[in-house]
């Protein structure tokens, strides 16, 4: 393992495609994971600067790399997970849960900060091999390791008595935790993505009871292009909270969680991380949603703000509520943008989203594309519920990216089409 690390430190910068051509001067190390450790920790750069960062630690699988949480939403779930135990009156520190789909082990590490005990389980056994290592380096002595794969009780055969095959009730016997948390991996038959929740390994629908005798809480993490209402039905009324989290402009993952006990109606909450790691939080029903009557699109002008929502609401689909709940109207039926004459209001929305200082606002025509393109040559464009894209439009302006401005063209449903032409709040 010694010469594997410091063969990985030496080459970090390397091309892989001369080590693979000159492997022959290596004969001591086994190329293929060395590669494989060097693509990881390049990926993990920015990621999990923590891992990056700690020359000891071993990272195998470049796959596993790519699909385990990043420090903020590995950091932001143990929260979630600290949170959830405390509703079963279990103290900061003193409460257990079990990580029934290891992988890299991003996650369990950071719920064995918050945490009592974790249990790590994974089915690959060199990612088992790896995470006793890695853990053992992080100084992460509450985590305990399994190697299995879980099926449910009622599946298990004879043909299927082996090692790696359990079932969680056999796993979990003695472990008992508070929550037990799963990642279900999300490609099928040959490396092919799946997005229905019954074709992910494990199947949580299958496993659903089973789990619900050992733990009154399950925490899933699933694709942020799952269906939310679609998985909700499919899970039933034990779903508590849907977490939409987004960090770095991008939805990175959904959180479900699943109360035994729990028999209402789901709270959907719209996550924005930021760089500090703190966060921004907007929680509804879906009742409040369909109740609720968006503001009255103002006149739009010079010194008013338009309201772009982050990635989290716009999968969440507050779009009403948003207008309702802060008082700014919104420009159309199907255009998700939102005006305030409001600066302090405007202001407050900056925590769920992105907020322009309008300059001016035209009529979508050939004229104002000309005036836009001579006045602000290098700007950033976005195109919405018009009819053409963005670079359709900054093609018609003639501009270059740049921070001149940033010009809309979106639908209003009482103005029509316009370009709106914006600064950066």
């Amino acid at each position: 393992m010694e010469k594997l690390l410091r063969f990985v430190h030496e080459h970090m910068s390397d091309d892989l495609s001369r080590l693979i051509l000159n492997k022959a001067r290596w004969p001591e190390i086994d190329m293929n994971l060395a590669l494989a450790c060097i693509e990881s920790r390049r990926k993990l750069k920015g990621k999990v600067q923590e891992w990056h960062d700690n020359p000891d630690l071993v990272f195998p699988l470049k796959l596993s790399a790519e699909q385990c949480s990043s420090s903020a939403t590995g950091s932001y779930k143990a929260g979630v997970a600290e949170t959830i135990a405390a509703t079963s009156g279990r103290k900061a520190g003193e409460w257990a849960i079990a990580d029934l789909t290891g992988g890299f082990g991003v996650d369990s590490w950071f719920f064995s900060r918050k945490a009592g005990k974790v249990l790590y389980n994974e089915m690959q056994t060199v990612l088992c091999d790896a995470a006793v290592h890695n853990f053992r380096v992080l100084g992460a002595g509450n985590i305990t390791i399994s190697n299995h794969a879980i099926v449910p009780a009622a599946g298990k055969t004879a043909e299927s008595d082996d090692m790696l095959t359990v079932s969680a009730e056999e796993l979990l016997k003695d472990f008992r935790p508070d929550i037990i948390f799963l990642d279900p991996a999300r490609r099928g038959e040959g490396g092919k993505k799946v997005f229905l929740i019954e074709e992910c390994t494990p199947d949580i629908l299958t496993l659903r009871e089973e789990l619900f005798s050992i733990s009154r809480h399950i925490l899933v993490k699933l694709s942020p292009m799952a269906d939310i209402s679609m998985v909700c039905s499919r899970l039933g009324s034990t779903c508590r909270e849907v977490h939409v989290v987004s960090a770095a402009g991008e939805c990175k993952e959904l959180l479900i969680w699943m109360d035994r006990e729990w028999d209402e109606d789901f709270t959907i909450r719209a996550v924005e991380l930021d760089n500090d790691g703190g966060h921004s939080d907007f929680s509804f029903t879906t009742a409040m949603e369909k109740a609720a009557i968006p503001c009255p699109c103002p006149a739009i002008s010079e010194g008013c703000w338009l309201f772009e929502p982050g990635k989290s609401l716009m999968k969440a689909g507050a779009f009403n509520l948003i207008s309702e709940r802060f008082g700014t109207g919104k420009l159309g039926v199907s255009t998700h943008y939102y005006i305030a004459t409001d600066e302090e209001k405007a202001m407050e929305l900056k925590r769920h989203g992105k907020v322009f200082r309008i300059i001016s606002c035209l009529p979508l025509d050939k004229r104002s594309l000309k005036e836009a393109g001579k006045s602000y040559p290098h700007s950033e464009v976005t195109a919405r519920n018009i009819p053409m894209d963005t670079e359709t439009l900054r093609k018609k302006m003639g501009v270059t990216s740049g921070d001149d401005a940033h010009i809309f063209g979106l639908k209003s449903d009482k103005a029509g089409n316009l370009l709106i032409i914006t600064a950066r709040a």
